[in-house]
């Protein structure tokens, strides 16, 4: 994955979840609830529904930082002067 897709995915994952909140805070704010107990209830409740919700964005997020890390991990070697075979 390139360096571009991830940060999209990323920007768009965490848009996702901010939104969310906003979405259950407002909800709660409509029903008489105060604004920071909203927030605070919409923190709690955003949470794992972005779990569920975002599952797809989340795995390709998690696929491209293990791919990451993969890559980083054959450079830490081949500077070391291991071979990579």
């Amino acid at each position: 994955m390139e360096t571009s897709t991830f940060g999209r995915d990323i920007a768009l994952y965490t848009a996702a979840r901010i939104g969310l909140l906003v979405v259950i805070a407002f909800l709660l704010t409509l029903a008489h609830v105060p604004l920071l107990i909203a927030i605070a209830v919409g923190l709690v409740l955003a949470w794992p529904l972005s779990m569920v919700l975002l599952r797809g964005l989340n795995a390709r997020i998690a696929a491209a930082l293990t791919e990451r890390r993969a890559e980083r991990l054959k450079m830490r070697a081949e500077l070391r002067g291991e071979s990579s075979e």
